[in-house]
């Protein structure tokens, strides 16, 4: 297939070839992979400026994704690439192989910088899912922050880079610049920027923006970064997020309160407890869908009325394929014994038969479905059986299907208990890390108008 490169896809094209330092702060849906791959192939063919060329993915983007996309694409076929996931032997061999790109997985990123320390041979690498390093405690990034000094260009890719807030930005950028544009340390950048919000005596539980400081750090990464939103370059389906209310019965919604209220639910078989804030907010959750693990790990069901809700939802659904959202291990359980036809999307070929629009219902997690995936051809409508709290991984798992080639709107249905935290999450949770991540992108922006008519 020949890639014709959109303008605004082309302003990116060049970013990356002019600046070695680049991330991509692009809405689902806008190619980030065929721009990122289109630069690539001129920059080790064209330019001969790189050699190696590290990506790194979320799994399943990794295995499916990359490969795909490097195949896909007539410019970009001849490119070599060599998969290192799966077993050390395996992981190996790809790393030895002869390529252009070598893929692998961030959850293996610690053992490859182990394992090459100061032999570091990349000198591009790619991050798929930057705002997967926002946390400067977790080891991926401690890993890659060791070996960024061997790395010429790098790129790095996301939707959502700020999911929870701006103090999320300064690992991020620190991958990109080593600390040029938000300093070099996260207390340096915490101490310029914040000030303490929520606090116990010496303990800072939370921290808030001084006055002035978040056009400031706009300001800061605005060379750095390209920002833009699907909607302002891509005319895609609409979308019609829908609320369906379910009135959980008295002796349910009892029991839900006295959780609420004592952090304890006693059961003969085992209590369902909690011993902190964070606990009983995961386990309210688990109570307001119907079941939740108890204190020996077995799961202990509480009620039935939103499978019983749902059975309604697919029966109006009126034979259209679905892809269901679940947060819980006990609910995909579930949901496979009340319908037996379900298929699991880790399954070995299930994303390609969705595609073809074989599988009516298809039940993903929205960690394991929430990246690079594209669901689009195989159906339109999705339900949350149970919603997250990560606003990201929301956003990533309903554009599987919002998307570029979605050839009906989209309707998103949010299956919510009413009285419980359900409500909450998607109301004050993810609506207001929208709107802070929706005002971060919009700064950012691209400023394309002088070439639109030009490319």
């Amino acid at each position: 297939m020949k890639f014709e490169a959109k303008y605004y896809q082309q302003y990116c094209i060049e970013k990356i070839l002019n600046q070695n330092e680049v991330g991509l702060l692009l809405d689902m849906g806008m190619g980030k992979t065929a721009i990122t791959l289109t630069a690539v192939e001129a920059l080790i063919y064209d330019y001969f400026s790189v050699s190696k060329c590290l990506v790194i993915a979320p799994l399943r983007p990794a295995i499916e994704t990359w490969p795909t996309e490097v195949s896909k694409w007539d410019h970009t076929r001849h490119l070599k690439v060599s998969l290192c996931t799966g077993p050390r032997d395996q992981r190996l061999a790809g790393l030895h192989a002869d390529a252009d790109i070598y893929v692998i997985n961030r959850e293996n990123v610690p053992w490859l910088v182990e394992y090459y320390k100061t032999r570091w041979p990349f000198d591009m690498v790619v991050i798929d899912e930057l705002s997967s390093f926002k946390s400067a405690s977790a080891q991926r990034f401690k890993a890659l922050k060791k070996v960024r000094k061997y790395i010429t260009r790098i790129v790095g890719l996301t939707g959502t880079p700020a999911p929870n807030g701006l103090l999320d930005l300064w690992p991020q950028m620190y991958l990109l610049d080593q600390g040029k544009a938000l300093g070099r340390t996260l207390t340096g950048y915490r101490s310029l920027y914040f000030e303490p919000d929520k606090r116990n005596a010496t303990v800072v539980f939370s921290y808030k923006l001084k006055p002035g400081a978040e056009q400031q750090i706009y300001e800061s990464i605005d060379s750095l970064c390209v920002s833009m939103k699907t909607a302002d370059y891509l005319q895609l389906p609409e979308r019609v997020d829908v609320r369906h209310e379910i009135i959980l019965s008295d002796e349910a919604m009892a029991k839900y309160k006295q959780l609420e209220r004592d952090m304890l639910l006693p059961y003969s078989e085992g209590d369902i407890d909690a011993a902190s804030a964070a606990i009983l907010t995961n386990k309210l959750l688990q109570v307001a869908g119907g079941a939740a693990y108890n204190e020996n790990g077995d799961v202990q069901q509480v009620h039935d009325e939103k499978l019983q809700a749902l059975d309604d939802l697919l029966e109006q659904s009126n034979g259209q394929n679905v892809l269901l959202f679940y947060g819980f291990k006990h609910e995909l359980q579930r949901l496979k014994a009340r319908y037996p036809g379900a298929v699991d999307i880790r399954e070995p070929g299930a994303v390609e038969r969705w595609n073809r629009g074989e599988i009516p219902l298809l039940l993903a997690h929205p960690a394991s479905a929430g990246h690079g995936l594209n669901l689009q051809q195989g159906g339109h409508i999705v339900i949350w059986l149970s919603l997250p709290m990560s606003l990201e991984l929301y956003q990533q798992a309903n554009k599987r299907l919002h998307r570029m080639g979605q050839g009906a709107p989209v309707l998103v249905h949010h299956m919510l208990a009413k009285g419980t935290i359900d409500e909450r999450v998607l109301d004050l949770i993810l609506t207001n890390k929208e709107a802070r991540q929706d005002k971060l992108i919009e700064a950012l922006k691209a400023k394309l108008t002088e070439i639109k008519g030009g490319v």
